[in-house]
């Protein structure tokens, strides 16, 4: 046994699992009637969001550090404060995210150990009360 250290970017297949993650997220969020109200506080076109949330996906599961060679460190709270993003909207996007996982990433193993520290980053994201 070697002890190299697989990352969850190779764990979960890459490059071709976070595209198609972030393919459906945005699938999802734009056609869902439950997640009207995360789809509202997004721009009518979605390919910048779609894009920017693969970039950070990738370097946030270890894989290449895309987002930050583009655009800095996220800071990604203050780059969606803008937005305002309550209970609703936080829950909507958790459930769009939840379902991509579920239809994109085999393991569910993998996507529970994902899924925790997105939840607890959907939460930080929140920026008013309902």
């Amino acid at each position: 046994m070697s002890g190299e250290t697989i990352t969850l970017y190779e764990a979960i297949g890459g490059d071709q699992t976070v595209r198609a993650l972030t393919r459906r997220f945005y699938e999802l969020m734009d056609s869902l009637p439950e997640a009207a109200r995360c789809r509202a506080i997004h721009p009518p076109d979605l390919s910048g969001s779609e894009a920017k949330l693969y970039d950070y996906l990738t370097g946030y599961l270890g894989g290449p550090p895309v987002y930050v060679e583009k655009y800095g460190h996220p800071r990604l709270r203050a780059r969606h404060f803008s937005a305002p993003i309550g209970v609703a909207e936080r829950d909507e996007w958790l459930l769009c995210f939840r379902r991509a996982m579920e239809e994109t990433i085999e393991n569910p193993k993998l996507r529970d150990i994902i899924w925790a520290p997105v939840e607890r980053l959907a939460q930080h994201m929140q920026n008013r009360e309902e």
